[in-house]
């Protein structure tokens, strides 16, 4: 178990980046903090678990973007590991995409490299202390996909969305089955997910949301008997 931080024992931390300069920079950071010690360094993700299991941090610093294997899959191998290792995600970009997929990995918190020293001690800190920690970009990022009212046919699969697009040409079971070479019962259970995943009865109320929300285009209608 790990000690609060004192003199005697620091909070050990194992730096991720691709970018030598930046991780001279963020040893040199932490030698003026001393309730931080700098215990290991890796250069993409693949070292960055190696790394970890070699050197046993209370945190690690996870760039996100890297060669060979990124900082979201490194999180996510690390924690698969070691369910409690706590990462704190330093990355220049806060996409949305990103940010979700590195919360999602496990990470606790979320900075920006314009981050000042004080911030990321504090993050470090916090995240030893099982604290999230996120930039206010990252927040504003997680509150929007909080608040986001979810898409129609978001979750359907790629084969899903096959089904749906002749459905809206107005096949029927027989001739989607046809057309797919399937057979008419994987059709139907395919039909069936389409609408219980966009929560309609029926498949006219399928093919109407499918249109409306551009889920599938609707075809023309000169051709949409024409196979």
């Amino acid at each position: 178990m790990n000690k609060e931080p004192t003199a005697q024992t620091p909070i050990k931390v194992l730096i991720v980046d691709d970018h030598v300069m930046v991780r001279r920079g963020l040893i040199s950071l932490l030698e003026t903090y001393p309730d931080l010690k700098y215990v290991a360094e890796a250069s993409d993700g693949e070292a960055a678990v190696l790394m970890y299991e070699h050197s046993k941090p209370d945190v690690v610093l996870m760039d996100l973007m890297m060669p060979h294997m990124d900082g979201v899959a490194a999180t996510q191998k690390i924690r698969e590991r070691y369910p409690n290792a706590k990462i704190v995600a330093l990355t220049s970009f806060a996409t949305d995409e990103l940010v979700q997929r590195a919360l999602q990995a496990g990470v606790l918190g979320y900075l920006l490299k314009n981050a000042t020293a004080e911030e990321l001690a504090k993050a470090i800190r916090n995240a030893h202390d099982g604290k999230r920690v996120l930039a206010s970009e990252a927040a504003d990022v997680l509150v929007h996909a909080m608040h986001k009212e979810p898409v129609p046919g978001d979750d359907l699969t790629e084969r899903e969305r096959e089904v749906l697009a002749l459905m809206v040409e107005g096949l029927n079971n027989g001739e989607i089955a046809e057309r797919l070479f399937l057979s008419v019962s994987t059709i139907k259970f395919h039909v069936s997910a389409i609408l219980s995943k966009m929560a309609v009865t029926n498949r006219i109320e399928a093919v109407a949301l499918a249109v409306q929300h551009g889920i599938v285009s609707k075809p023309n209608p000169k051709s949409a008997r024409m196979h």
